[in-house]
């Protein structure tokens, strides 16, 4: 991937703004890496519009690709070129089973955006200004904006099925409504069928980014969810930086510098602050949802494109002592009106569990730890940003923190622990 230049102008907060779309030389696809050459260079304080497109537009090619440039760029899958080769972490040399980078990672990703002067242990803050929804180009549905939701095999649901067939995975298009206060409504379901790429691989479930769902192969249920109107909360999946341990790192488990963590509330007005682990940060944006409830359950929420508009403020590591950020190692949510702190099962896997770790991690998940290492990072944030001691801090979190399931489908299963700001109020 080469680095593209940009034209940029002044933002609002004095910094440049720069605009960075989607094309297969500037989104990576499945994996974090700190050795992609960078899509976007800028500056503490620069504003960026980055677009996003969903792993799951294939689901229906008609309303979520055909008829866009950027997404069809993207997606282009012939016998003779595919446009973005590798998706995953996994090997780029075959034989395949499923395809170049083996499904080991899957989120399409915008980036990397590399941060001047970044370096390891400092903070990078991302403020999430606005969100908005990409419209479908093709002339039968053009203004409207459509999702995808799969109730899939890596679900939390796919071994506990009551009705036939089972097991089944079930891919349900929903429509969103941005006219008023936004909104989801469902438009058809169906059950996946065996699907064969391009390259002539069959795909007996949804094991591998970008297939194209052939319409002639599945049957579409019309008239479903008819009374049901989703609230939208539209929000990055996926969001984060480089971590240091490997060159390509799975987009699926969540760990200390962000990713996958799943959490609706990282939407327009949130801030997100992450650790540096690699020179020039190298964050990256995708897996963009139009709604998700905690846990998603499923194995995905209703899969979008969005585009953001963002700010990105880098705090160096002189100058954290004393502020919010003092200490801070992994990923960290503020809102006007609170704090949020993100458990994982391991709060870094890619250390804890040795060279396999991409693909052992699966198979250790557990709400218990995770809940565990979200208690921990909060009660480190009140003794060391507040000053109280272990005991008010362990009484304070008991009578006002708010802890949740965030997903149990990313292999790294997530626990959010929340605190409002107005308990400080004297």
């Amino acid at each position: 991937m080469t680095t593209r230049s940009f034209s940029p102008r002044t933002g609002a907060s004095g910094g440049a703004h720069h605009t960075l779309r989607v094309s297969p030389q500037t989104v990576h696809w499945g994996y974090f890496s700190k050795i992609v050459a960078p899509a976007l260079t800028l500056k503490s304080g620069d504003r960026a519009t980055i677009e996003t497109l969903t792993h799951h537009a294939g689901d229906d090619y008609e309303r979520m690709i055909a008829g866009d440039p950027g997404a069809e760029s993207v997606f282009h899958w012939t016998r003779e070129r595919k446009a973005v080769a590798r998706r995953g972490s996994g090997p780029t040399e075959g034989p395949f089973i499923r395809g170049s980078g083996e499904g080991i990672g899957v989120h399409l990703l915008t980036g990397p955006v590399a941060i001047d002067g970044a370096e390891p242990g400092d903070i990078l803050e991302v403020r999430i200004l606005d969100v908005r929804p990409r419209p479908c180009c093709h002339a039968h549905h053009a203004g409207k904006c459509f999702g995808s939701n799969a109730a899939a095999n890596w679900g939390f649901h796919y071994h506990d099925l009551i009705e036939e067939p089972k097991p089944r995975e079930v891919v349900t298009i929903f429509e969103l409504d941005t006219s008023g206060e936004p909104f989801a409504r469902a438009v058809y379901n169906y059950v996946w069928t065996p699907q064969t790429d391009p390259d002539g691989i069959v795909h007996p479930s949804i094991d591998y980014p970008g297939v194209v769902v052939d319409h002639r192969t599945i049957k579409k249920r019309e008239n479903i969810l008819t009374s049901v109107k989703v609230p939208a909360r539209l929000h990055f999946g996926t969001m984060g930086l480089a971590p240091s341990e490997s060159d390509f790192v799975s987009s699926i488990p969540p760990s200390y510098s962000g990713g996958n963590i799943d959490d609706w509330r990282i939407g327009k007005g949130a801030r997100m602050f992450y650790p540096v682990a690699v020179p020039g940060a190298y964050f990256s944006v995708g897996d963009p949802h139009a709604a998700q409830g905690d846990s998603e359950l499923g194995g995905t929420a209703i899969e979008t494109s969005l585009t953001g508009d963002f700010e990105f403020i880098l705090h160096k590591k002189a100058n954290l002592g004393g502020t919010s950020l003092e200490g801070l190692t992994h990923p960290m949510l503020e809102t006007d009106k609170s704090w949020s702190f993100y458990g994982f099962t391991f709060p870094n896997y890619l250390q804890e569990l040795g060279p396999d770790a991409q693909t052992e991690i699966a198979k250790h998940s557990s709400l218990d730890r995770a809940m565990r290492d979200a208690f921990r990072k909060l009660r480190r944030f009140l003794m060391t940003v507040h000053r109280l001691s272990e005991d008010e801090a362990i009484s304070l979190i008991s009578v006002a923190a708010d802890f949740g399931v965030t997903q149990v489908v990313d292999a790294n299963w997530g626990v959010h622990g929340t605190l409002r700001k107005d308990i400080f109020k004297s």
